[in-house]
């Protein structure tokens, strides 16, 4: 499979004085992946009680612990099914999919495996040194014009990341958000971005996208040293990390 297939059109917007308001994380883990330790009840929950209406679940290669949280989810919460992706050139974010996508293809494969599932497609921690950017590598260009959004603000880099990902957003006129990528409860809803109208579908979130107004804060350093200990037990309870040939989750 090669190319990345067209984008869900997105819905007709009402008036702006019709849209609700939401308050949207499209970045966040679960136990389902093996660096986090968070039961997905617990993190829906939690989402709830900060006030945020849509929670995108974003586990490394693996969207069962999302399938759960979006049962799971409490009124007034609405969970997106999603799945960080490690491509051959660095990570993406894959969001309204049922079946998960295995890590180890093309980015251009990845993202039309996602479009057949009438999915979008952002792009995380952009320019971030210590993770799998996919910014880091020439192939950004290639598919810029095939994603829906980049991260300009993820609450967990330091540095100039953000500010570098904010003018490569602007340069190639992709909407951003803010994102906790939260790896802890703790951290869940730490930054988000609001939007006018309703994300709960692929042609929604694209519609809402062009509102996106963005609480940018960060998780502290304490919360972000976690992931290691994390990494470790989850290790031992047998679920590090899936090896390139394997997914788990969703519809066969």
């Amino acid at each position: 499979m090669t190319g990345s297939g067209p984008r869900p059109a997105a819905d007709d917007a009402p008036a702006p004085a019709d849209l609700p308001r939401a308050f949207v994380d499209l970045h966040c883990h679960t136990s389902g992946s093996f660096d986090c330790l968070s039961d997905p009840v617990a993190v829906v929950r939690t989402a709830a009680a900060r006030g945020l209406t849509h929670l995108a679940v974003t586990d490394h290669e693996r969207i069962d612990a999302a399938l759960r949280a979006r049962d799971a989810a409490p009124n007034g919460l609405s969970v997106i099914v999603g799945e960080e992706v490690r491509t051959a050139e660095g990570d993406l974010i894959c969001l309204f999919i049922e079946e998960a996508i295995p890590r180890g293809l093309p980015a251009q494969e990845t993202i039309a495996r996602v479009r057949a599932q009438g999915g979008l497609v952002g792009i995380p921690h952009p320019f971030d040194r210590f993770r799998g950017s996919l910014l880091r590598t020439e192939a950004l260009a290639g598919i810029a014009g095939a994603v829906d959004w980049i991260e300009v603000h993820n609450a967990r880099i330091l540095g100039g990341g953000n500010d570098r990902a904010q003018a490569f957003a602007r340069e190639h006129g992709l909407p951003g958000v803010a994102v906790s990528d939260a790896h802890s409860l703790m951290e869940i809803g730490v930054a988000y971005t609001m939007l006018d109208g309703d994300p709960s579908t692929p042609a929604g979130l694209l519609a809402a996208l062009r509102s996106a107004s963005l609480v940018p804060r960060r998780a502290s350093l304490v919360v972000r040293a976690l992931t290691p200990v994390a990494k470790v037990v989850q290790r031992m309870r047998g679920r590090g990390r899936l090896p390139v040939s394997a997914t788990t989750g969703g519809a066969r």
